[in-house]
């Protein structure tokens, strides 16, 4: 069981947001509710993640591709994987075209979700494409997802589309042949410290070709330790809002002793 740290950024600047209330729709309103706004940048983060040897963490660009904002949000990426080379994955705009980029930029994976999905499907030809472009090893897959009835259905272009794709163990198999891991965010808590999706969190601990990072509602170290439990110690897990880094309550030094002891 591995902590792994984030940097979320959105219009350039790090920040801790409530994820299903990103909007592009331009509305008045659109704005994401944000739990919190850094005044340090980037790079500042991805340093403290650095001195503690933390890798395997995510670098998220929250902006869509192709905006002013997105550019900004990626010049502040690109600041904290060049303090930190080949400690840090990338997702945000990734496509098979520029995934190589991110990689010589010093990302040691490249993070993918919209890219590889059609019309509310995966795109298998997509996913080759882009797993041949940087090799399966610098591959996740982001399949972040929101409950639907009893069923867990992938959410894509930032949790803003629900796809047609629903996780299971065999689909996770098939996906899994072209990545080196899945980071999957609970969509549904993420951001809105009230605790971890219990029954995601036990539905993927029973998974083990390839490893899982869960992110999303962790709130206090009891769901750490349920995490733990329920996973065997096997699954690794971010903490977000909650953490003193980032506002919260959570003591960054507290979890990262706690889980280095184990």
């Amino acid at each position: 069981m591995r902590f792994r740290p984030c940097i979320d950024i959105h219009n350039g600047k790090v920040k801790q947001i409530v994820g299903d209330t990103i909007s592009d729709l331009g509305k008045a309103n659109g704005q994401p509710k944000e739990n919190f706004v850094a005044d340090k940048d980037a790079a500042y983060y991805a340093n403290i993640y650095k001195a503690d040897d933390l890798r395997g963490g995510h670098i998220i660009n929250l902006n869509m591709k192709g905006t002013k904002e997105y550019k900004a949000s990626m010049e502040e990426a690109i600041k904290a994987l060049s303090t930190f080379p080949n400690g840090m994955q990338y997702g945000g705009g990734v496509d098979d075209k520029n995934a190589k980029d991110f990689i010589d930029a010093g990302a040691s994976h490249v993070i993918v979700t919209s890219f590889v999905f059609n019309d509310g499907r995966v795109d298998y030809d997509a996913l080759k494409r882009i797993s041949n472009a940087v090799g399966r090893e610098h591959l996740v897959l982001d399949l972040s997802c929101t409950r639907v009835d009893d069923k867990f259905v992938i959410v894509t272009d930032r949790w803003q589309k629900v796809s047609k794709e629903i996780i299971t163990y065999n689909f996770l198999d098939r996906l899994a042949y072209y990545c080196d891991e899945f980071l999957i965010h609970a969509a549904d808590v993420e951001g809105r410290q009230n605790g971890i999706d219990r029954d995601l969190v036990g539905f993927l601990a029973r998974y083990k070709r390839v490893p899982i990072t869960y992110a999303g509602g962790v709130s206090d170290y009891g769901d750490i330790e349920l995490i733990s439990y329920l996973s065997d110690n096997n699954m690794d897990f971010t903490v977000g809002s909650c953490l003193d880094l980032f506002g919260g309550n959570l003591s960054y030094e507290r979890i990262v002793k706690r889980i280095t002891t184990r």
